[in-house]
């Protein structure tokens, strides 16, 4: 049996709460020596996950009091930090991969972000639980 390492943060729903949040992830990362490779990706993803929250999770007058909150689990040498959000239901593992422009001049910006999570993740699992999202983001150190 492995034993469990867990560790998690609160943060309100402001541009900032993407700032305290990466420093979190990077305390984390440093704590447990993630190698530099998995830890660029791995904040680079959270990251993602976070500014879509933060930018359209409760816009448009979404009236519950927001509520973010990030849970880290590693199990042996299986990493996850579990992103759950009270916002509008939005499952990104179906958004499609977007197409890819033949020139940079004709590349659109924005619509990447889950395509560069999906190469960076071993795995990344949705689920929405009563009224909150919860978007899990796996890697492994091996």
């Amino acid at each position: 049996m492995t034993d469990k390492i867990h560790d998690s943060l609160e943060l309100s729903v402001q541009t900032d709460a993407i700032a305290q949040a990466m420093d979190w992830v990077d305390g984390v990362a440093e704590r447990e020596d993630w190698p530099p490779k998995l830890r660029f990706g791995f904040s680079l993803s959270l990251d993602e996950a976070l500014t879509n929250i933060v930018s359209y999770a409760f816009a448009d007058g979404y009236s519950a009091q927001p509520r973010l909150r990030l849970e880290y689990t590693r199990d042996g040498d299986r990493l996850s930090v579990c992103v759950i959000d009270n916002g509008k239901a939005f499952d990104p593992t179906q958004l499609a991969a977007p197409t890819l422009a033949l020139s940079l001049d004709d590349a659109e910006i924005g619509g990447h972000g889950v395509s560069l999570m999906r190469h960076y993740l071993d795995d990344l699992v949705y689920e929405r639980r009563g009224d909150e999202n919860r978007l899990t983001l796996f890697v492994s150190l091996t």
